[in-house]
C-alpha cells in the first residue's frame, strides 16, 4: 500500500505540531477499533510526539491501513493569531457583561434602607461620633460610570476584533 496516503512531509522534511496531532488522532482511531493495544498506543504516541520528520511519523503508521480519505495537510487553516484574537474577543465579551452587571447594580442601588440608617445613627451616637442628620439617597457616580466605561471600551475591542477577523487580509 502506498504510504503517501498519510500525507505527511516526505522523507527528512520536518513535521509540524498539526502533523503530530494528526498522527496521534490516527493512532487513537487504530486503538479504538482494536488494531493496536493500549501499550502500543502509549509507545507510539510518545514516538509521535517526539517525531521530527515525516519519515518518522509514516514509520509509526506503516502497518496501519488508511481507512478514509487522507486528511489534507494542514498549513494552519486557522492561523494562531486568528484563534488568539477570537479567544480575546470572547474574554472581552465576558468581561464586558460582568462590568455591565456591576454598573447596572450600582445604578439600581438605593443606598442603605431606613432601618440601616437608624441603626447607623444609634451606633454612631453610642460611640460619640457626629451623626449626619440625613442620608439623602444619592447615586455613586464612580461605581456606575467606571464599570460602564470599561464595558463600552470592551465592546469597542470586541467590535474591532470581529471586523478585523472578518477581513480577508486580517494579517496586515
Amino acid at each position: 500500500m502506498d504510504r503517501a496516503g498519510w500525507n505527511y512531509p516526505d522523507g527528512d522534511m520536518r513535521v509540524s505540531d498539526a502533523d503530530r496531532d494528526r498522527a496521534l488522532s490516527e493512532l487513537g482511531q487504530a486503538f479504538q477499533v482494536g488494531r493496536i493495544t493500549a501499550d502500543e498506543f502509549d509507545q507510539r504516541s510518545g514516538q509521535a510526539l517526539a517525531a521530527r520528520t515525516g519519515k518518522e511519523l509514516t514509520a509509526l503508521l506503516a502497518d496501519l491501513p488508511v481507512e478514509r480519505a487522507p486528511a489534507a495537510r494542514t498549513t494552519g487553516s486557522e492561523p494562531a493569531h486568528r484563534v488568539h484574537a477570537t479567544r480575546v474577543a470572547f474574554a472581552a465579551a465576558l468581561a464586558a457583561a460582568c462590568f455591565t452587571v456591576v454598573a447596572a447594580a450600582s445604578t439600581l442601588n438605593t443606598g442603605p434602607s431606613l432601618q440601616q440608617r437608624e441603626f447607623f445613627e444609634r451606633m454612631a451616637a453610642r460611640q460619640g461620633l457626629p451623626v449626619p442628620r440625613a442620608f439623602p439617597p444619592s447615586l455613586d457616580w464612580a461605581s456606575v460610570v467606571i464599570p460602564g466605561a470599561i464595558a463600552v471600551l470592551l465592546v469597542g475591542l470586541i467590535t474591532y476584533l470581529c471586523v478585523r477577523l472578518a477581513r480577508p487580509d486580517h494579517r496586515k
